[in-house]
């Protein structure tokens, strides 16, 4: 089991579009597996590469209760998203003890290569949805607060940067 380090905010990586993955290689599965141990150590329910300082257009998402259902994606790209939204709180380990309510579609349809290196379709529902939505910002060089209006944003890393003296 190797649990690695989330890069701390503002690490420029975290703003840093990844690079898409050209073939699924070992390398890819033992950064993903690497990737699985990190999300379930957090503990959390997805995890995108750039998060550990890989800048490879990877995620891993696993919403299930029972767990060990992780879903692994390389270039994870939304081909449909629902009109009906939902609220969560989010948060992410590159700024811990800061969280946010924000709305997204209640379902995606994505379109990923899998471990195979296939191309894989599925469809996200709830927290799941919201998870690869997340880490899809994170492959993007986005964070959750970036869907904050300016205000709340500013608040919220206002806050951050005072608990981190």
């Amino acid at each position: 089991m190797t649990v690695r380090r989330c890069i701390p905010w503002p690490d420029k990586r975290l703003r840093t579009a990844a690079d898409p993955v050209d073939e699924i290689t070992d390398d890819i599965r033992a950064t993903w597996d690497d990737m699985i141990d990190t999300m379930e150590a957090m503990p959390g329910v997805g995890l995108a590469a750039p998060q550990i300082g890989v800048m490879l257009r990877l995620a891993v998402v696993d919403a299930s209760t029972e767990r060990g259902k992780a879903v692994r994606m390389a270039n994870p790209e939304i081909l449909h998203a629902s009109v009906q939204l939902r609220d969560h709180e989010e948060a992410s380990p590159n700024l811990p003890g800061m969280s946010a309510r924000i709305s997204r579609p209640r379902a995606v349809t994505v379109k990923f290569l899998n471990e195979q290196g296939q191309w894989d379709r599925q469809d996200f529902v709830g927290l799941w949805a919201t998870s690869v939505q997340h880490q899809i910002d994170h492959l993007n060089g986005r964070m959750y607060f970036d869907r904050l209006s300016k205000v709340k944003r500013d608040m919220l890393l206002r806050k951050a940067k005072k608990g981190a003296r």
